[in-house]
């Protein structure tokens, strides 16, 4: 997991920029884990349509429904053209661009919360604030 402060890092980005990651350090489709504070993202690499890189995504990493932090560990796939990433506990589907959860096995969906993302220089920024509506720990 990468280990991120953001009052020391705010310095080398934009204004109400984090700098997290090389976009070297992720891999397409898989899942990475950042810790911006007290708050635990997952970060996503998906695959372009020229089968090269393509979009940085970043989600809550707290899966809503286990109550446990491993949306970073969710399978990586698409429902139409919406790239999305699957919990791994629970099989609950979310879109990676939005966080609203497509499938939710049943239960009452509970949705991700989303930072937009940027990569400059490659390196993967994350615009933050901290979330509001109680989807991370």
């Amino acid at each position: 997991m990468t280990l991120i402060d953001p009052q020391t890092t705010a310095h080398v980005a934009p204004p109400g920029w984090v700098r997290v990651c090389a976009l070297t350090d992720l891999e397409i489709e898989r899942g990475r884990a950042a810790l911006l504070g007290g708050t635990q993202i997952a970060l996503f690499l998906t695959r372009g349509a020229d089968g090269r890189d393509g979009r940085v995504y970043a989600v809550s990493n707290f899966d809503p429904f286990s109550r446990a932090n491993v949306i970073s560990r969710g399978i990586v796939g698409t429902r139409q053209d919406a790239p999305t990433v699957a919990s791994p506990m629970f099989k609950q589907v979310f879109d990676l661009r939005t966080g609203i959860c497509l499938d939710a096995q049943g239960k009452d969906p509970v949705n991700l919360h989303v930072w937009p993302t940027a990569v400059a220089d490659g390196m993967v920024l994350v615009r933050w604030d901290e979330p509001a509506d109680g989807s991370a720990p």
